[in-house]
């Protein structure tokens, strides 16, 4: 049990007061539609008006405390408002908030931190650029390895989102995202993405298929592909639905670049800072990129990305190679330093390796008995559940996922959905969550998936889904009525042991 004063978090939430929207949050959802433009998104995802937040919760402006399983989309792995965060960022406030790129103290610390803190060969051995987005770094990562290479043509997976800055949406596999931004420039092949639950190049071997694919890509002279200068992937897929490669897949890759003499750029704007349980997912897999896209955490919820690459890429690059006002800004800067030295002390990290399984296990275990869950994979805090019409047939049912993420958030959990047909629900929750918030959403995502299974539409059952968990590990927690008085005691066991 988490003591009261280790709490970062509303130790009462998840707390419905009024059903969401409230009153409150309806009068500024109106007033958002009437001066903002009409493609915004998340409101109509997340119907509430956010009031305050403190670690893994969020209280809108009626009083209602939901448990954030979404954490900005992945941005804040360390929450909301940390207080090691505050001080950072107040202290540099004090100091220079906009420099360009003029070295200051803040500046140097970040650089340190980071250079002593990336993955692999890449630590004391790289060079970085600094930029505003997580589009913005990849494009730059492109254009870096075009510039090194001397030639053009990126290798892309299906399933990828790159971002849509620019040149990035040319990366991003989604029609929707190209559709609205039509940019014609760059060379890209696209891939399918290895992916064991909907395999397509023969993925139950591993990533054989996928290699071999490459392999007469590169080879066959009526390929139709004249030129490869990259491959870029992310370890970990995001938007495209939370898949876990096979095991042998990154390092497969990387052999294959280092045969062809390819760039290989590793996208770890979702996955990196920990999400996963390491640092950096590549480092699961003992893989070293040649350049590597950090974004999202890094700033603690302030823009800031950054492209680091390999020291010997390139000889020297021109003067503004890659230009932008708001690029290292000093106020992210001084939030990012300080992220990077939470993390390096380890402890969120192997909590998450530790408490990441046994959450798999729990979803799992309730997919076992409800068969409109097809799937659960992840690794560490990134884990999807998909969710399908029947197993048999694996066909995707967004429908029932969007379902969820409003059931769930009738319930005070924030959940949010990813994959092509938007039929995964994907759990990133900050890192630094307490034990009774997991519990307590866990709880509220079988009531959620109860109430809808328990309608005419549910699926039919085709044995379970995965082995059952061991008896005694991992028992769902009493149901519980919200709001809750205090911070109560979860009788079942905590998943930090």
């Amino acid at each position: 049990m988490t003591k009261a004063s280790d709490w970062l978090s509303f130790p009462d939430a998840p707390r419905i007061v009024v059903p969401p929207p409230g009153p409150r949050s309806r009068e500024l959802l109106a007033n958002q539609a009437r001066l903002e433009t009409e493609a915004v998104a998340y409101p109509h995802y997340f119907p509430i008006a956010p009031r305050v937040a403190k670690g893994a919760t969020i209280e809108d402006v009626d009083g209602n405390r939901f448990v954030d399983w979404v954490s900005g989309i992945s941005v804040l792995n360390l929450g909301h408002c940390h207080p090691r965060l505050e001080a950072a960022l107040d202290a540099q406030a004090r100091a220079i908030w906009h420099t360009l790129e003029l070295p200051t103290e803040a500046r140097v610390r970040f650089l340190e931190e980071l250079d002593a803190a990336l993955p692999g060969e890449l630590r004391h051995r790289s060079r970085v650029l600094f930029t505003v987005t997580g589009g913005d770094a990849v494009e730059t990562a492109v254009s870096l390895a075009d510039h090194a290479q001397r030639r053009h043509g990126t290798v892309a997976f299906s399933g990828a989102y790159h971002g849509v800055h620019g040149g990035a949406v040319r990366l991003t596999s989604g029609r929707r995202y190209r559709a609205t931004s039509p940019f014609e420039g760059g060379s890209v092949v696209r891939v399918p993405y290895p992916d064991p639950y909907r395999p397509v190049l023969g993925a139950d071997a591993g990533a054989a298929g996928t290699i071999a694919y490459l392999e007469h890509l590169v080879n066959d002279p009526h390929s139709g592909v004249d030129s490869i200068a990259s491959v870029l992937v992310e370890p970990i897929l995001g938007e495209g639905g939370y898949v876990v490669p096979p095991d042998d897949f990154l390092p497969s890759l990387r052999e294959f670049c280092d045969r062809h003499g390819i760039v290989l750029i590793v996208d770890e704007v979702q996955t990196g800072l920990g999400r996963t349980g390491r640092l950096w997912a590549v480092e699961h897999a003992g893989v070293t990129p040649d350049i590597l896209c950090i974004a999202k955490s890094i700033g603690g919820g302030i823009p800031l990305s950054v492209v680091a690459y390999r020291a010997d890429l390139v000889k020297e690059l021109p003067r503004g190679f890659h230009l932008g006002t708001f690029r290292a800004n000093a106020l992210a800067l001084a939030v990012g330093a300080e992220t990077l030295r939470i993390l390096k002390e380890g402890e969120l990290l192997e909590r998450t390796r530790h408490r990441g399984p046994r959450i798999v296990e729990r979803l799992r275990a309730i997919a076992d008995r409800h068969p409109t869950i097809g799937d659960v994979r992840g690794k560490g805090f990134m884990i999807g559940a998909e969710f399908v019409h029947d197993r048999a047939s694996r066909r995707a049912w967004g429908e029932r996922a969007r379902a969820m993420r409003s059931a769930l958030l009738a319930r005070g959990v924030l959940m949010h959905t990813a994959g092509a047909w938007d039929q995964v629900l994907r759990f990133m929750a900050p890192l630094v969550i307490e034990d009774e918030l997991l519990e307590r959403g866990l709880a509220a995502f079988e009531e959620a998936i109860d109430s809808l299974d328990a309608g005419p539409e549910a699926g039919r059952a085709v044995g379970p889904v995965h082995p059952p968990v061991a008896p005694g590990e991992l028992r769902r927690p009493p149901e519980h009525a919200a709001p809750f008085p205090g911070v109560p005691s979860v009788p079942s066991p905590p998943l930090s042991e």
